[in-house]
């Protein structure tokens, strides 16, 4: 999910470069449903290491690994978001699938790395079970509510080529492109 400027330069320049490395809209990769991941070994480690520090740069709270134009099912998150460090450790996802969802929809702001400074509403579960494994192998299942579920909802829906130009209003929808193609470059 999208990310926020930083008032310090040498910081804001971090960030910059940590976001030019994340794909854009228009990219196929963010189309692309990605493959499962099936070697849980020190590549994959090391993968998630960069995704982490590309996502703490970027100053966003989930990153999806096709926003790096690699198509696997892996994603990383900030439990508490970017303003709550405290509330947990970074989580690591592999093939995470949301077995569950709530029938309650809560509608909120979304953003993503991957279409700048566009915000749009999206309606999302309110809750949701997923299961995973981390990157050692283990099996993983997440009970996530409020913003852990829609940061990882997010997410997942990256690894199946989703983005939430998809899920939002076909008014806000229009806008958006409006303003992507405004801001593309030439």
């Amino acid at each position: 999910m999208s990310s926020r400027a930083f008032d310090d330069p040498e910081q804001e320049e971090q960030r910059l470069a940590a976001v030019a490395q994340i794909r854009q809209f228009g990219d196929p990769a963010l189309r692309t449903p990605a493959a499962p991941v099936a070697a849980f070994d020190a590549p994959l480690r090391e993968e998630v290491e960069r995704m982490m520090r590309i996502m703490f740069a970027a100053r966003g709270v989930g990153l999806a690994a096709p926003q790096l134009g690699a198509l696997r099912r892996l994603i990383v998150a900030r439990p508490g978001g970017e303003e709550e460090e405290e509330e947990g450790e970074p989580l690591a996802l592999v093939n995470p699938v949301v077995v569950w969802r709530a029938e309650e929809e809560e509608v909120g702001e979304e953003g993503c790395l991957s279409l700048g400074e566009i915000v749009v509403d999206v309606s999302r579960p309110v809750a949701a079970r997923i299961e995973a494994r981390d990157p050692a192998g283990d099996e993983l299942e997440i009970q996530a509510e409020g913003l852990v579920a829609r940061v990882l909802q997010h997410e997942i829906d990256h690894l199946d080529g989703v983005l939430i130009l998809d899920r939002t209003s076909p008014e806000q929808r229009r806008e958006a492109l409006r303003e992507l193609r405004a801001t593309a470059p030439a």
